[in-house]
């Protein structure tokens, strides 16, 4: 039987409420914190406890769960005096959030100076996945402390453990580089069927159990067929994430040409079309107009 938690979950957005509900449901005792008290108080009404100050929320923990931004973000809340104070030895704290490798490794290195464990678990599956409870999640840091939140990760999805500090947020960049170029590729192919006069729908469904199927072709596919930019996935966390991977691609001494060249597509899509707040499956609008299409 799994075994029930106290925990906290800090940033409740578009993946933090339904990653909380999830939670919930597998019994686990569940305060939440946002910085805009509004988009935690549906949880709360369902049977979430809240606290006026993120450090308050943490009080008491066994487990601290971030799902914020980005690294920064992260950053700003443990370098927090209250927040500091607010933890105890043996807590550990999960940072689910997409940051940066060094991100991760500076986090766990300072944490464990308190005597809190830290793992870096990123997900990959997007609102779906999060309120299906199907997340693919990224985790790194010491395997003991893996062990200790299988619970925790299983209420949410399928958790593999990937290797040390910063192996999760490493291989979430490599998830977001499959995710963009596959993205790009699937906006060409959606693009050159419609004007080919052929169905778009009717493409995914042949090529459903083929080397070129991918969920990112039957749900992506479908919003770009039907123009629904909708956001499950933000573009400008898309581009946050590309920014992320040619930086750490650059440290390793790589040229990555397709993750270089999506990107900047996604920069034009984020920065001149004001697609910041849409669907990454939006960039098949930077399509439409690199090919002078409305």
């Amino acid at each position: 039987m799994s075994r029930t938690l106290k925990m906290t979950l800090i940033g409740t957005g578009l993946m933090g409420v339904p990653m909380s509900r999830n939670l919930m449901a597998a019994g686990h005792d569940l305060t939440v914190w946002n910085r805009s008290p509004e988009r935690a108080a549906p949880l709360v009404e369902e049977g979430a406890k809240t606290a006026p100050t993120a450090a308050q929320a943490i009080e008491g923990a066994e487990v601290v769960i971030t799902m914020l931004s980005d690294g920064f973000a992260t950053q700003d809340l443990i370098s927090n005096e209250a927040v500091v104070a607010a933890l105890k030895a043996d807590m550990i704290w999960i940072d689910m959030s997409s940051t940066t490798p060094e991100h991760a490794r500076t986090q766990s290195a300072y944490l464990a100076t308190l005597g809190v464990a830290h793992i870096d678990a990123p997900v990959s599956g997007g609102t779906k996945g999060a309120q299906a409870a199907s997340l693919a999640i990224m985790a790194g840091g010491d395997l003991a402390t893996f062990e200790q939140v299988t619970d925790v990760f299983s209420a949410m999805g399928r958790a593999v453990h990937v290797g040390p500090s910063g192996a999760g947020q490493l291989c979430k960049l490599a998830n977001q580089t499959i995710v963009a170029v596959t993205i790009a590729a699937v906006a060409e192919a959606t693009l050159l069927v419609q004007k080919g006069g052929a169905d778009p729908a009717a493409l995914r469904e042949a090529l459903k159990g083929g080397f070129a199927d991918s969920i990112i072709l039957q749900q992506h596919g479908a919003r770009m067929s039907e123009r629904d930019f909708a956001p499950g996935g933000l573009s400008k966390f898309q581009l946050k994430d590309l920014d992320n991977t040619l930086a750490e691609a650059e440290m390793l001494g790589l040229t990555l040409p397709s993750t270089q060249a999506v990107r900047d597509r996604f920069a034009t899509f984020v920065n001149d079309m004001g697609g910041a707040d849409l669907d990454h499956s939006g960039l098949y609008l930077e399509l439409e107009k690199r090919n002078k299409l409305s």
